[in-house]
């Protein structure tokens, strides 16, 4: 790990050891990738006020989020593929995670099961549930997630229609991966990835697999998966969804403040301002260029987390400036997940927590509870 100090370092040693069809799943966004760009560009564009000769002792990172304590105020958010990246992925990432004190969130589109994530941990985990056309099937889903004793569901509000990723048609992606020449050279220049590949028996999506009807084989899944996401989903859907789980729900993909006013109205306990990493729609604004304003209108009423573009601890220190009460980490976990399996991930966890409370002390907070926009350098105007 000599060498390694910040999130692009894990990118970079994690592009060299996953086939490049599954890296560029991660790593890309939709169309021009336009909005996947501006996710970390518009970062950039925010000003920290740097403060001087404030007590800097006894920092604290330590929050909650919906209620539930955390170690700092970061989730992992729910990523499709994680045990592509690396084997069992989404099992390592959630082992790293909760020895961490952080959320992770399983993606109903992972590798590892939601049964599998129960029996290798032994703290709540949450799951993020995509609404299918097949309502039965959804149903299970969330009495799945109920049975493994899920602390709260994540609603993805943003994926009624697939937006189409450049990248992963000309890469033929699919899970398993098909074996052309291409694929098969792409696998076996990473023999790391092989090897595990070859010692774990998860290599499809598990959470559908075996469960719902008519699918029997890979074929299956396959056309399944592409004609299950359902079009018609809308704001009563989230009713039923919200009594039959019965517990802590989370809405993910508000980008605008309409929808969130709306989503304030459904009684669920926190909203993700996202623009699903800038894989839906090419050309909306950037996560953290909208937070403000949905914060501003719904804070009050409904807890409101941010998603999107954060590759550094200063990232989140902006979010939470910004309004946000908690954050979630995609890319930057799954880099250090496929750079280097478990150890990679807490890695991750750990150069995000140092860059946060470093940056934290330098703004003149001692408790991350505290940070606020006081903490954002505004220039005057000129004249």
């Amino acid at each position: 790990m000599n060498g390694i100090v910040e999130i692009n370092d894990l990118k970079e040693l994690a592009r060299r050891r996953v086939p490049k069809m599954f890296f560029d799943y991660a790593d890309s966004g939709s169309w021009t990738q336009s909005t996947y760009r501006a996710n970390e560009e518009d970062f950039a564009k925010i000003k920290l006020r740097q403060r001087v000769l404030v007590d800097m002792t006894n920092r604290t990172l330590e929050s909650t989020m919906i209620g539930q304590k955390v170690s700092m105020p970061v989730a992992l958010a729910p990523t499709g593929l994680t045990g592509m990246q690396h084997a069992d992925g989404e099992i390592l990432a959630a082992q790293a995670a909760e020895a961490f004190g952080v959320p992770f969130t399983l993606s109903t589109m992972s590798v590892c099961s939601i049964e599998d994530i129960a029996e290798s941990t032994t703290a709540p985990f949450w799951f993020q549930l995509y609404v299918m056309r097949d309502r039965d099937f959804v149903g299970r889903l969330i009495d799945r997630a109920k049975a493994a004793k899920c602390s709260a569901l994540v609603l993805t509000l943003d994926l009624q229609i697939l937006g189409q990723r450049h990248k992963d048609i000309r890469n033929g992606l699919s899970t398993p991966p098909k074996f052309t020449p291409k694929h098969i050279y792409q696998m076996v220049t990473r023999p790391r990835w092989c090897l595990g590949m070859m010692g774990t028996k998860r290599r499809t999506f598990r959470n559908i697999a075996g469960h719902a009807k008519g699918v029997t084989d890979l074929s299956s899944l396959s056309t399944w998966t592409a004609e299950q996401f359902d079009p018609q989903l809308s704001w009563k859907d989230v009713a039923w969804i919200k009594e039959r789980w019965g517990g802590k729900l989370i809405l993910k993909g508000i980008l605008d403040k309409e929808d969130a006013l709306m989503a304030a109205q459904t009684g669920a306990d926190a909203i993700i301002v996202s623009n699903h990493g800038g894989r839906q729609l090419d050309g909306a604004p950037s996560s953290i260029s909208v937070l403000a304003e949905i914060a501003d209108a719904v804070g009050d009423r409904i807890e409101v987390h941010f998603d999107g573009g954060i590759r550094s601890g200063q990232d989140v220190l902006k979010a939470l400036c910004l309004g946000a009460k908690g954050t979630y980490i995609g890319r930057s976990f799954l880099y250090g997940l496929g750079a280097l399996g478990k150890d990679g991930v807490t890695l991750a966890l750990e150069i995000i927590r140092k860059e946060l409370d470093t940056t934290m002390a330098l703004c003149g907070k001692r408790d991350i509870k505290d940070v606020g926009p006081e903490l954002l350098y505004q220039p005057r105007n000129a004249g």
